[in-house]
């Protein structure tokens, strides 16, 4: 496989003296939530958790269509293009209308995403969700939950549909929602059908209430489930994997799996932090992702990721490894290193991401120490161009449809939020 450059994480001086850095995988999206970010932040129990959270989702998720998920999901990849995102792993899971019929076209709010990672010109892996069950007991979904439900045969149905829409810039994959919306005979039957190589994609451990339940029902720890039921590969990924045992996060090094770590949303949530410095001494595969979208930014993700570490053992500069002291390297590195086997997308040699050389936060900047000035030097917007493809999506730190963009995303916003 090809890489854009000498080493991905090392930066290059261009002609008029910006730097060009690596284009980032998202490695977890759901798009819609994009538009209630900051509408979940007032206390509705005193134990508010992930699953208190989750009931505004639903609510949120209930009135979306494909109009306004276009509208949110085209403002939400112009924004990752804008911070240096140039690929995104769609999680997809809002497939019919409120009630639980299918759409005209079954296929309708996938293929909205789909338009809207076009027209902005992000490179997209969509992995529609397969949600079948409210829990690890088997229990028929809740009426919020009914738009996100199939069968197998249903769901493979879509899959195919969308499998034959892949392009240059576009990549199906399979999404389970996670083990408990996934009996263990539907995850081998599924498994069974799917090509190859095609990504696999679920979420996993990230609550310990998600732990104790399948410790209780299914006798293993989640990942320690997986890792024993199915063949668990370089094409995973374990989104969040939040909460491991030691067995577990040796496991999943060995695998050759990837975790997607979603640093701002696990903090938002609650969830835990992930166990990284374990990890990263098992040798395992790595990416970010921003989930819930209450933030978008690669480089939130990359310094929280850390900062959670640091808050954790009272040490600085963990995120380190034996080809470099530097965390920023080290952190930039891992991603970009992971970026083609989570998202199924060969490694671009035309992506461009150009960082500003003219900022005073580069002031003087050398390869040495770029990325930990990028990362570590606060929130103040760097990136300057970005290409995929070859493609200009971001010129002088502004998407080239931005206005449109926005605009549409305004009078959707009121509209749902009158509702």
């Amino acid at each position: 496989m090809t890489a854009s450059f000498p080493s991905p994480a090392i930066p290059v001086a261009s002609e008029n003296g910006d730097w060009r850095v690596p284009g980032i995988a998202n490695l977890h999206s759901h798009a819609f939530q994009r538009a209630m970010a900051g509408l979940a932040e007032r206390q509705t129990d005193p134990k508010d958790s992930f699953w208190t959270w989750r009931e505004t989702m639903y609510r949120f998720a209930a009135r979306m269509d494909p109009e306004s998920l276009y509208a949110v999901a085209a403002q939400l990849y112009a924004e990752m293009l804008e911070a240096g995102y140039t690929t995104v792993c769609e999680f997809h899971y809002v497939h019919h209308q409120p009630d639980g019929a299918p759409y005209a076209d079954p296929a309708a709010m996938s293929k909205t995403l789909i338009a809207a990672a076009r027209d902005t010109g992000i490179r997209l892996t969509l992995l529609p969700v397969l949600y079948m069950t409210g829990g690890f007991d088997g229990r028929a979904l809740s009426e919020r939950q009914r738009r996100f439900g199939h069968d197998v045969e249903g769901y493979l149905r879509l899959f195919e549909s969308l499998h034959a829409l892949q392009d240059a810039s576009l990549r199906v994959g399979c999404a389970f929602h996670s083990l408990r919306a996934v009996p263990p005979e539907a995850l081998r039957q599924t498994l069974a059908a799917l090509p190859a190589d095609a990504p696999l994609h679920i979420h996993i451990a990230e609550q310990t209430g998600e732990v104790e339940e399948c410790l209780a029902l299914r006798g293993a720890r989640p990942v320690r489930w997986l890792l024993d039921n199915a063949e668990v590969d370089a094409r995973w990924t374990l989104v969040h994997a939040t909460h491991l045992a030691t067995d577990e996060t040796v496991g999943i090094a060995r695998s050759g799996a990837t975790v997607a770590i979603c640093p701002t949303t696990e903090a938002n949530l609650g969830d835990g932090l992930f166990p990284l410095r374990d990890y990263l001494d098992a040798g395992g595969a790595w990416g970010i992702g921003s989930d819930s979208h209450i933030s978008v930014s690669p480089v939130e993700e990359l310094r929280w990721l850390e900062y959670g570490q640091r808050l954790f053992t009272r040490h600085r500069n963990i995120a380190v490894s034996p080809d470099s002291s530097s965390v920023g390297r080290t952190l930039l590195q891992g991603a970009v290193d992971s970026a083609a086997r989570a998202t199924g997308h060969a490694v671009a040699v035309k992506d461009a991401v150009l960082l500003d050389g003219q900022s005073p936060l580069l002031a003087g900047a050398e390869a040495d120490d770029l990325i930990d000035r990028w990362v570590f030097s606060g929130n103040r917007p760097l990136v300057k161009r970005v290409a995929v493809d070859g493609r200009d999506c971001v010129v002088d730190g502004r998407h080239r449809d931005r206005e449109a963009i926005a605009a549409r995303y305004r009078r959707t916003l009121v509209r749902l939020l009158a509702e």
